[in-house]
């Protein structure tokens, strides 16, 4: 099958400090209990108030985990691939599903309801992360126009920015919010709806977008130059917002992205085993509205690694990954 033909734009990315400073390589999550499910890639995992887990495969299968683990259950298949999954507060759960949208699913029988599949009558191709307001409202993101799931690596290459922060009304109407994102990946919302987060997977850094009070529409950048690829997000306690980092940046594709079109048309045209890869790592990072690193927990991934979502419950992480067969838990930091 032929791939989506690429357009590369150029982009100088900032010097890539490492893992120093805030992000100082540590052994924190050396050691992680693993939940199996029947499946690859739990990508994403939300967590109901009594400490039901929920998380999505690759196969398309939405899973019910009990809180110790010890039973799972599919109880509906999405047709495509679930990834950001929110337990909503009437009890069903929302799921952004890379190839049908963005979904509303009863747990109790698993049925399905697409509640966005397009915009403006154009298709979305990429359909990440989410995040449900007080409200009802959903803010969620469309990682790239350009290219799909099974080919992301694509968008990083050409670095479309044409990721976009959306929002679902709950009279079913959807408004774009944030426009020309670098892969819009995780979605995280203030306590009180003041503010929403959004990573930007392919800008390494995460914006925020004011929604209340008098910077209302304003937009800024919180935190810039990540020395890791940003992936979902989740709002934790006390002020935490939790962001899952599947790897650290690719010293390959920083020296490629500011460099002429063709060298990375080049890279595009090669077998996926030789384009560059993400490293074996466990790691996340906890940080406050205003981008200040408060939690970097690492570990070199021999247990549980490709960190794509992280959820904090009741004194535990709870981890999903675009690969591993299971969920990761660990104690959350004191």
């Amino acid at each position: 099958m032929s791939r989506t033909p690429l357009s590369p734009r150029t982009w100088r990315p900032p010097t890539d400090a490492g893992l120093r400073g805030p992000f100082t390589a540590n052994t924190a999550l050396a050691h992680v209990e693993v939940y199996p499910v029947p499946g690859a890639g739990a990508e994403d995992v939300a967590v109901a108030e009594d400490g039901t887990l929920y998380t999505g495969t690759k196969e398309g299968y939405l899973l019910r985990i009990s809180p110790d683990g010890r039973h799972v259950e599919r109880f509906a298949q999405t047709g495509g691939r679930p990834l950001g999954i929110e337990v909503h507060p009437d009890g069903a759960i929302i799921v952004c599903d890379a190839h049908r949208g963005l979904l509303r699913v009863d747990t109790t029988n698993g049925d399905i309801t697409v509640l966005v599949d397009s915009v403006d009558g154009v298709p979305m191709k990429f359909t990440n992360n989410c995040d449900i307001a007080t409200d009802g409202s959903i803010y969620f993101s469309d990682s790239s126009r350009v290219f799909g799931i099974d080919e992301f690596k694509g968008d990083l290459l050409a670095h479309t920015g044409s990721g976009r922060l959306l929002r679902h009304n709950t009279d079913g109407s959807v408004d774009q919010l944030l426009d020309g994102l670098d892969f819009a990946n995780g979605v995280a919302l203030a306590p009180d709806d003041s503010f929403v987060l959004v990573a930007e997977t392919g800008g390494y850094r995460v914006t925020r977008l004011d929604l209340t009070g008098p910077s209302s529409g304003q937009r800024s950048v919180i935190i810039d130059n990540l020395p890791g690829l940003p992936d979902n997000m989740s709002t934790g306690e006390g002020g935490v917002f939790w962001m899952a980092l599947p790897s650290t940046r690719n010293a390959l594709l920083d020296r490629l992205l500011p460099r002429p079109g063709f060298l990375r048309k080049a890279v595009w045209a090669l077998p996926d085993s030789l384009q560059p890869e993400a490293n074996r790592i466990t790691w996340v990072v906890g940080i406050d509205g205003e981008g200040q690193v408060l939690h970097n927990l690492q570990g070199p991934g021999t247990d549980y690694h490709y960190v794509t979502g992280v959820r904090e419950h009741q004194g535990r992480l709870y981890l999903g990954s675009l690969v591993e067969p299971g969920v990761g838990v660990v104690d959350s930091p004191v």
